[in-house]
């Protein structure tokens, strides 16, 4: 989800001069070297509306809230389009940031060493560290190819779609069959392209579980109990364009299908928000028609490759227990299997529906508690999205709990504790001192769960 996104604030700018979006600001200025300032603003609410209003205006609403404040990115123009809406705006961060649309050349690939802004790591390393650990333990790794993305399917580049596959392998393990013996925790991060701390968690949670077994015990138990899924990469086109700013990470969110973003100009961002894209409640609450705003849903739900082989690759891994199709129709009990999706950088642990807060699944206690549960180790709120920061529909959380029944939150990582590590881009140096000592004990938490999620949270256990 958000905290630094310049480049979409900019898109709306070229929409048409009626459209909500285009009032919304003006012309965005770029200095010779063709970077352009963005300023993230925090803006109080006194309206529990306020926050679907700044979004259908066309304002680039990031995850992240404090109290009855709301924060919006955009440049030094916006604040003025914010105060003719009503509200009163506080500039409180304010960085140079270079534009997607710039010309983009190719980056050598330097393996599981090819890196970018003093340590993230790029597509092709992500892709690399698979294979490597695969490689260096078949034993408990296997990589899966499970599509591909938008630009590899028009033959302009792109990737394959890959995840992972770790446990102590048996017979059986490790196959696209939804009956499978083991339960199954599946982790993906970076749907969002510009929330780099996702991709990081995953990697470490890769090595984690490889590098450990036979040496930490909780470790050992969950590996020979469990198969632990991971998308790392879950938008590899954003994130190519995310890399190409090096040391000045290009703020790209969307994937790169451009189909509907022509107009949206030298100072756009093209793309469609593949969090609202999926086919659950798509079109409601915190999304955009618009095809220049970050929250841009997309032409029909599910139109995007990325989400339709990722929703395909769910479907292999979990059986559709959620028989009934009624919001509050619950999924059994009994069910197996828990997802978790990583955005950045709200603090926050959500759960289903994330499209409504008004209205709550047939198994929102045990969510409720297993969120409750994850909140409580990582020091982050936890509810609805609506409830505590704001409805977002089209979501992959909400997919896969609608779809399958699948036991699903997302977890927004943020800086909880004031240690100079918040936006999409803090310093590398983050993930090991304060990021992964957080989220390694929340995800074994959220691991061990997978077996009985429904039952587990309740309980409290």
């Amino acid at each position: 989800m958000t905290t630094a996104a310049a480049a979409m604030v900019l898109a709306l700018t070229a929409l048409s001069p009626m459209s909500p979006s285009a009032l919304a600001r003006a012309p965005q200025r770029t200095d010779a070297s063709g970077r352009h300032t963005v300023v993230v603003y925090r803006v109080p609410t006194h309206d529990g509306r306020d926050a679907q209003k700044l979004i259908s205006s066309g304002y680039d609403l990031i995850e992240r809230r404090q109290g009855d404040d709301l924060f919006v990115m955009g440049d030094p123009s916006t604040a003025a389009g914010l105060r003719r809406l009503g509200f009163a705006p506080t500039a409180v961060e304010t960085t140079q940031k270079p534009l997607p649309h710039q010309p983009r050349t190719a980056r050598p690939s330097g393996g599981v060493d090819d890196t970018y802004d003093g340590g993230y790591h790029t597509v092709d390393a992500h892709y690399a560290h698979l294979d490597q650990v695969a490689a260096q333990h078949p034993d408990m790794a296997k990589v899966v190819t499970y599509g591909q993305s938008w630009l590899k399917q028009k033959g302009r580049g792109g990737h394959d779609l890959k995840a992972v596959c770790i446990t102590k392998m048996k017979q059986g393990d490790c196959q696209l069959d939804p009956n499978s013996t083991k339960p199954r925790f599946f982790l993906m991060s970076q749907i969002h392209a510009r929330e780099l701390t996702t991709g990081e968690v995953s990697w470490r949670w890769i090595d984690t579980l490889t590098n450990d077994y036979g040496k930490d015990p909780d470790i050992t138990a969950l590996m020979d109990s469990t198969e632990m899924w991971v998308v790392p990469i879950t938008n590899p086109d954003g994130v190519d364009i995310v890399a190409q700013g090096g040391d000045n990470p290009i703020l790209q969110r969307k994937n790169a299908d451009d189909t509907q973003g022509g107009g949206c100009g030298a100072d756009g961002q093209t793309g469609v928000d593949l969090n609202r894209n999926a086919g659950t409640h798509w079109g409601g609450a915190g999304t955009s028609t618009e095809p220049c705003s970050e929250i841009y849903l997309g032409p029909a739900a599910d139109s995007e490759p990325e989400n339709t082989a990722l929703e395909g690759l769910f479907r292999q891994l979990y059986p559709a227990v959620r028989t009934g199709t009624g919001d509050s129709d619950p999924a059994p009990a009994t069910a197996k299997g828990l997802m978790i999706s990583l955005h950045s950088d709200a603090s926050m642990v959500l759960l289903p529906w994330e499209a409504d807060h008004t209205i709550h699944t047939g198994n929102d206690a045990a969510l409720r508690a297993l969120a409750g549960q994850l909140g409580k180790l990582t020091g982050y709120q936890s509810g609805q999205a609506g409830e505590i920061l704001y409805d977002a529909s089209g979501g992959t959380d909400d997919w896969t709990y609608d779809k399958l029944g699948l036991a699903s939150l997302t977890i927004e990582i943020g800086d909880s504790d004031g240690r100079n590590c918040s936006g999409f881009t803090p310093a590398f140096s983050c993930q090991d001192s304060y990021f992964w000592p957080k989220l390694k004990p929340t995800l074994i938490y959220a691991a061990k769960q997978a077996a009985a999620p429904y039952r587990t949270a309740v309980q409290g256990r």
